[in-house]
């Protein structure tokens, strides 16, 4: 197609990533459950490619610049790779350090801090020659394998930034390309894509894959699920506003490629993945990106231990608790104790128990009551007042104090009682049906 040699390895380098958000988001969207660790493999390469084409473009374009020669070629290959792992190492250890340590995971400053130590990760790479790219990339990874606080909001958190980040970008895509100038582009755009579609990748894919015993059916799935995203889009900017003379319209070419790849690859990997029997019901491919709420149904409960609660001063192994419940956690001022048997429950303890959620096609909707002074039931102890079937105050808030109510607790002025109301879901339970 008469593109220059360098052009065409510089169009080759844009376009190799794929955009890991563009997976994630139908394989959760879908709920693809797949077979062999798919999912888990198409993160690791969607997410580490990235680092691996900006290196190629920036090493293209200095060379299409004049400015590259064997021994800068042989550096700059390695502070981007050298520098950037350690950058990324050492910022997800400081990270995890303060976090831990400082106790800053309320009111979203454990995100905000989270999202400072990303910047910091990349820019602390670029500014010394290393990969900002590949550094950002470790440091997610060491971070989102690590226990800290609050994970599972830092994760909700970013995922929301992956979104609004991918609009902003295809937001920029509409403003740079021009319409108008796509006809005169669109044969080798759609060539470039077939061939990377059907050629290239499913070349890699299989030459990679295929010593290390991957089924067939797993590595045409893989092949399949290249999609081209916003890094492309990222790349093709970046080579735009170099210096260096390009002859092509990169942009438009770019532009059509990816618009190719998201509609026809990405509408059929669920077809596909159906089609190739990867399919596996017994896995969750929520937990490839640390969301455990549904797998996870459980609850915890925080218990005060008073002077004269019948667990003061009881070990954990003499304790009758309910059935499918179990003592999670003690809390003794600013300690935080892991019960064992052995452990003796003291006053002023706080316990934290866990037990299953409810699962049930009963909920509840809760209500507050506030007893002001014209109220009958001032004076009144829980077990004479008369409530529907239906009803049941489960808190009384008395000023600064919350209390759990029993039959003799007395209701006073200026209570604010919390009831809760069962209703029966309209959706019949299976058992009604039968």
């Amino acid at each position: 197609m008469h593109f220059d040699l360098l052009e065409s390895f510089l169009i080759g380098a844009v376009l190799s990533p794929t955009d890991a958000a563009s997976v994630f988001s139908i394989l959760r969207s879908k709920k693809l459950n797949l077979k062999h660790n798919t999912a888990s493999l198409l993160e690791v390469e969607s997410g580490s490619n990235d680092p691996c084409a900006y290196m190629l473009t920036i090493l293209l374009l200095e060379l299409m610049q004049g400015d590259a020669s064997g021994g800068k070629t042989l550096y700059m290959i390695f502070a981007q790779v050298v520098f950037g792992a350690l950058i990324g190492v050492a910022a997800a250890l400081l990270s995890a350090f303060v976090l831990k340590k400082t106790g800053c995971s309320g009111n979203g400053f454990d995100s905000l801090f989270v999202f400072a130590t990303a910047l910091a990760s990349y820019a602390g790479a670029a500014v010394i020659g290393g990969n900002g790219y590949l550094s950002a990339y470790i440091t997610g990874i060491i971070l989102g394998n690590m226990s800290i606080p609050n994970k599972k909001s830092l994760v909700n958190f970013f995922d929301g930034i992956t979104g609004l980040m991918q609009i902003l970008i295809f937001f920029l895509l509409g403003l740079l390309s021009f319409p108008s100038q796509l006809p005169r582009v669109i044969i080798p755009a759609i060539f470039i894509a077939l061939f990377i579609t059907f050629i290239a990748r499913p070349l890699i894919v299989f030459g990679i894959l295929t010593p290390f015993g991957c089924p067939v059916r797993q590595q045409i799935l893989v092949s399949w699920s290249g999609l081209r995203g916003a890094s492309s889009i990222v790349f093709a900017i970046t080579a735009l506003v170099s210096s260096a003379q390009i002859e092509s319209d990169l942009f438009n070419i770019v532009f059509l490629v990816v618009l190719f790849s998201i509609a026809f690859q990405g509408t059929l990997i669920p077809f596909a993945a159906k089609k190739l029997d990867m399919i596996d019901d017994k896995s969750d491919v929520m937990k490839t990106f640390n969301d455990y709420t549904e797998e996870v149904p459980v609850q915890f409960i925080k218990l005060p231990i008073k002077i004269n609660h019948p667990w003061a001063n009881k070990k954990v192994k003499n304790i009758h608790l309910l059935p499918n419940t179990i003592l999670a956690l003690i809390i003794r001022g600013d300690k935080r104790i892991v019960p064992r048997g052995n452990t003796v429950v003291q006053p002023d303890d706080i316990v934290v128990m866990s037990g299953s959620a409810l699962e049930s096609d009963y909920i509840g909707s809760l209500t507050e009551l506030e007893i002001d002074e014209e109220n009958e039931w001032i004076g009144e102890s829980m077990s004479n007042i008369k409530f529907d079937d239906d009803k049941l105050v489960i808190l009384i808030r008395r000023g600064n104090r919350v209390i759990f109510p029993t039959g003799k607790t007395t209701v006073k002025q200026g209570d604010v009682l919390i009831i809760n109301q069962s209703y029966k879901s309209p959706q019949k339970s299976m058992t009604e049906i039968k």
